[in-house]
């Protein structure tokens, strides 16, 4: 391994972890990664989840206990996913002690099926936050229309957020101001704001993956040169709104009254398209402030042989800014693309919860106890 995860963690970069399982956490796994390997958070979703849950069966003695009391599946995935959330954010407690609170977190995802549902996901958020009950746990909310006013709700009553499902930077910019609207909330009331965190997921390759798409199909060379560089360009651009943002008149009066920023998480980070370096979205992604989440196999390649070499992202943004207009004047509609995007990562989300009840439901059926 060379030193690049830890020159990473120098330029201000936090290191997080996409990826949870029991097995992770029994063999002693994830206490190595933070120790050995720079790891400061761990991320989940439905997917991943659905993924541990499957494979082998680490699981089989709570799921026997949960069929033994008969109870729901989708109790059954709460209690399972709970437990690992509440186990992985014992294992970083340290860390979050150490960054007074910066770091050391766990996000668990609400149900998806509510993406487009404020009210239900205000309300399945405190119920993760309850029964996960550590102060290191970040409650995923999507950044839906629905999810936005959600995000304010769950900030105003003193619940550290993950915004997950960010493509475009006018969601972005959405999200946040309803960050700083659940704060504002949050001072009335009289809640401590140096308590509440936030985390904002800009999601990265696959905006690659589907504009890439579309100037292949467009076949020319200038289409073809462009490939690679929306998802940077559109990340790029995040972190110049977040600068925006997080130095505005409004912020400071947060500030003043001891509020956290809400730093810009790089997530789908691991490439999809094999042409391009493993460690693309980690090289290029260098700024203070913020959190970059990535898959073991990025983790691991990265600490290989990624090149970390000082901030990658301001003094960018011109160019940037002119890689987006240059996909754009070739006919591909950047609102079409973010919205296909989002539309399509709920989905994706909502069909790994879907083959989670099923496969929990046969787990509960294969460990039920005999009667009697």
């Amino acid at each position: 391994m060379t030193d690049a995860l830890k020159r990473l963690s120098d330029e201000g970069v936090a290191i997080w972890l996409d990826d949870l399982s029991r097995q992770r956490i029994t063999s002693g796994n994830l206490a190595e990664l933070i120790d050995q390997q720079h790891v400061v958070g761990v991320t989940t979703n439905p997917s991943i989840f659905q993924k541990a849950i499957s494979d082998g069966h680490g699981y089989d003695r709570q799921v026997a206990d949960l069929a033994a009391r008969k109870v729901t599946v989708e109790e059954a995935i709460r209690m399972i996913t709970t437990a690992d959330v509440r186990d992985a954010a014992d294992i970083l407690r340290p860390v979050f002690d150490a960054t007074d609170g910066q770091d050391g977190r766990v996000s668990i995802e609400v149900d998806p099926r509510l993406a487009h549902h404020t009210t239900p996901t205000v309300a399945e958020a405190k119920q993760l936050a309850w029964l996960v009950d550590r102060p290191n746990t970040l409650i995923k909310i999507p950044a839906t229309k629905a999810g936005l006013p959600a995000i304010t709700e769950v900030i105003a009553k003193g619940i550290s957020v993950n915004v997950t499902l960010i493509f475009s930077l006018e969601r972005y910019r959405e999200v946040m101001d309803a960050y700083l609207a659940g704060l504002e909330k949050a001072k009335a009331a009289g809640l401590d704001l140096s308590q509440i965190h936030s985390v904002a997921s800009f999601f990265v390759s696959r905006v690659d993956s589907e504009i890439d798409k579309r100037l292949e199909a467009l076949g020319t060379d200038e289409a073809k040169a462009l490939k690679g560089k929306a998802a940077l360009a559109n990340a790029r651009l995040a972190y110049e709104a977040y600068e925006e943002v997080f130095s505005s008149e409004r912020w400071a009066a947060l500030d003043k009254a001891q509020a956290n920023k809400q730093r810009p998480l790089w997530a789908s980070t691991g490439v999809k398209d094999p042409a391009y370096k493993d460690t693309l979205y980690v090289d290029e992604l260098v700024a203070p402030g913020t959190v970059n989440t990535m898959p073991e196999a990025t983790l691991q390649a990265t600490g290989d042989h990624g090149r970390i070499t000082g901030d990658t992202v301001r003094g960018t943004y011109e160019q940037a800014r002119a890689d987006l207009a240059a996909v754009a004047k070739l006919g591909i509609s950047y609102d079409e693309v973010v919205q296909l995007l989002e539309d399509e990562g709920v989905e994706k989300f909502e069909a790994s919860w879907n083959d989670l009840l099923k496969s929990t439901e046969a787990e509960l059926k294969r460990l039920a106890p005999s009667e009697g």
